[in-house]
């Protein structure tokens, strides 16, 4: 770290010109093979690769970030996507065969082409800031898209060696590092993109998404949202508490996607809150303090906002408390609260703050989460598999995971994104090349069938439309009353059963019956 430059701001005056040169890099269609693109995976991940320790120490100077962390959630993340990528990006290129094509128009070859959308804008986040900036940058390379990345200048250590890998790694025309703030942000969305991926809170996400809709430019936005946690009578207590706890030890809560506020049944509250003391003192048996394993807060404005929150309750602390500004730590907190109106449930608190609120039964739960935020990130769910499918059925988010806390959100190659105002658009491993990829519809219609398209030609007979009815009119399989029509045919092939699965178990019957017969008749 010490041989980098120190973190410096990009000259506002040069962002256009960056712009300008990855614009005009993609026009000339470089990036479109699968050798380039190919070519580029392979020296990031040697980049990577080669700076691992310099991104570990990166990561422990800005966040205090172990680096068991480090690896599992950002630099072994980053290195296994690229490879995922790579293994499969041949197939994710190739033309798909259009679904649900009616015969005749098969004649004119209609697939789905994978194009890149062009130059590109990726805005990281700091709380994971190499997942969160070179995990898009995969998928934008994939895709064979060039790009500019705008690391978070709240982690400028991460930012710096980041901005050295790209430049080492990655054609210096195709994909660029702007570094700063506020001004250098606005600047870089004056200009016009193909897309922009912003990851980070919805404050900051409605202003890039008012700006990107006045050169209609399409986004992903990655935010967050007051996630619930949901724990019901039937829930084994144990597990649910040493899961949810983890989920604010780690990154000591700064991850968008962990719970926000645990609803605990009142029948089992007294053993959960006496299980998370348990798995407090199982995975910090002396304490947060001088916790290798425990991250701080990034700054001190984020410590104070917690600190704020914290200090607004009108709850019990059952566990923890201690807060130091000096070194920004912030101990895993548990706060037993007694209304959905708390200030610690009525924001996100983006930290190791566990508002516990009591609740009656499971449909309880389901409308407080639903009156808390209607489309968070996540949602978490324990209890049996009818309460889980329940809480399902009646809450909406960007992902969920049942028994466990943001597991869907730990599996790299699973799709993730939020819904509603926790965001849109979604990405990771092949849904991040879709992200950055355009499905174009292609035909492609042969000379010899303009006989065939005479009907389309003007002047327009009656004898040319009654043609084309017959050439292209569906029949409804229902009547007026929206009651589905059997043909005799049908009726007499089902042998009276309404769906798939009666038709299949009454054919089943039929044979079993036929061989059985069989078999008899053959012994006589």
């Amino acid at each position: 770290m010490n041989d980098l430059p120190p973190f410096s701001h990009t000259p506002a005056d040069e962002i256009s010109s960056v712009h300008d040169r990855v614009v005009s890099s993609f026009l000339k269609h470089k990036t479109r093979t699968i050798e380039y693109r190919l070519k580029q995976l392979r020296s990031l991940y040697w980049g990577i690769k080669d700076e691992e320790p310099a991104l570990t120490e990166a990561l422990k100077l800005d966040l205090g970030k172990s680096a068991y962390e480090a690896y599992l959630s950002e630099i072994g993340w980053c290195l296994n996507d690229i490879l995922f990528v790579c293994t499969n990006l041949e197939k994710w290129m190739k033309d798909e065969s259009a679904p649900d094509i009616p015969l005749t128009n098969l004649l004119m070859r209609p697939r789905i082409r994978k194009d890149p959308l062009g130059a590109v804008l990726i805005i990281g986040a700091y709380n994971f800031p190499y997942q969160l900036t070179l995990g898009p940058l995969i998928g934008a390379i994939a895709a064979g898209c060039t790009a500019v990345i705008k690391p978070s200048e709240n982690a400028p250590h991460a930012a710096r060696i980041m901005q050295h890998i790209v430049e080492q790694s990655l054609d210096s025309e195709a994909y660029r590092v702007v570094q700063g703030a506020i001004p250098e942000t606005t600047a870089l969305l004056e200009q016009k993109w193909d897309k922009i991926f912003y990851t980070g809170n919805a404050t900051v996400g409605k202003i890039i998404a008012k700006k990107a809709a006045e050169t209609l430019t399409p986004v992903t936005l990655e935010l967050g949202g007051r996630n619930p946690a949901i724990v019901s009578k039937n829930a084994d207590t144990k597990l649910a508490a040493r899961r949810v706890l983890w989920t604010k030890l780690f990154n000591a809560g700064q991850v968008c996607v962990s719970q926000n506020y645990v609803m605990v049944d009142r029948e089992v509250l007294p053993a959960f809150l006496h299980e998370l003391g348990v798995a407090l003192k199982e995975f910090q048996p002396k304490g947060a303090k001088d916790n290798e394993d425990y991250s701080h807060i990034i700054n001190e404005r984020q410590w104070s906002r917690l600190k704020t929150m914290l200090d607004s309750t009108n709850g019990k602390v059952i566990y923890g408390g201690h807060a130091d500004k000096e070194t920004l730590l912030f101990e895993p907190t548990v706060v037993q609260v007694e209304s959905a109106d708390d200030a610690l449930i009525k924001e996100e608190s983006f930290g190791p703050l566990i508002p516990i609120l009591p609740v009656s039964n499971l449909e309880e739960a389901i409308r407080t989460a639903n009156e808390v935020h209607a489309t968070p990130l996540g949602l978490y769910t324990f209890g049996t598999n009818a309460e889980n499918a329940k809480v399902l059925a009646e809450t909406r988010s960007g992902g969920a995971t049942m028994n466990d806390a943001m597991f869907h959100a730990s599996m790299p190659t699973l799709a993730f994104g939020g819904v509603g105002d926790s965001g849109q658009g979604a990405y990771r491993g092949k849904s991040s090349f879709d992200s950055f990829t355009h499905r174009r519809s292609v035909t492609q219609t042969p000379g010899w069938m303009e006989g065939m398209l005479a009907v389309r030609y003007p002047p327009y007979t009656a004898e040319k439309l009654k043609k084309l009815k017959q050439m292209q009119d569906l029949k409804p399989d229902f009547d007026r009353q929206g009651k589905v029509k059997r043909s005799l045919l049908w009726l007499l092939l089902s042998m009276g059963g309404k769906g798939t699965t009666s038709v299949g178990v009454r054919w089943a019957v039929l044979v079993s019956l036929v061989a059985i017969g069989s078999r008899l008749v053959a012994s006589r």
